[in-house]
């Protein structure tokens, strides 16, 4: 049944590429266009369907994971390498582009940690918890009062 899990994977993928060219074509650029991404995402909807229905054997689900794992980080480093050699290719202006990018991420990263407040570091929430748990609990006799 691992077979059918490659098969699965390979369907997919098909799949994926094929829209992703199609995608490519009606925004006018001579490339796939997310076929990756829409692969993974029809391999995920067909693995959550197939255990819905309860047709996820062990067999396949051990195929889908063991080529799973090595498609991910294959196709992301591929696709890492044609960006950059794209980018290389188009000259300083990319250049200045990536690291603009990279600076107004950092800002923004520093503007939502200045305006949102003061957090706990899981030292002091773990502090605070033992001494909570360390205090005496106050015992209260029964017994008229007045």
């Amino acid at each position: 049944m691992t077979i059918s899990g490659v098969a699965l994977l390979a369907i997919c993928t098909l799949l994926g590429g094929l829209l992703g060219d199609l995608l490519g074509v009606a925004l006018g650029v001579k490339a796939n266009v997310g076929g990756v991404g829409i692969a993974m995402m029809f391999l995920i909807a067909a693995r959550l369907w197939l255990m819905r229905h309860g047709i996820l054997s062990h067999g396949l689900k051990t195929g889908v994971e063991f080529w799973g794992s090595f498609y991910i980080p294959i196709v992301v480093a591929m696709a890492a390498q044609q960006n950059v050699v794209a980018a290389a290719k188009g000259g300083p202006v990319v250049v200045i582009a990536g690291i603009g990018a990279v600076a107004v991420c950092f800002a923004m990263v520093a503007l939502i940690g200045r305006f949102s407040g003061r957090v706990e570091t899981m030292d002091e929430i773990e502090a605070r918890e033992a001494e909570a748990l360390a205090a005496p609990v106050p015992h209260f006799k029964s017994g008229r009062i007045g």
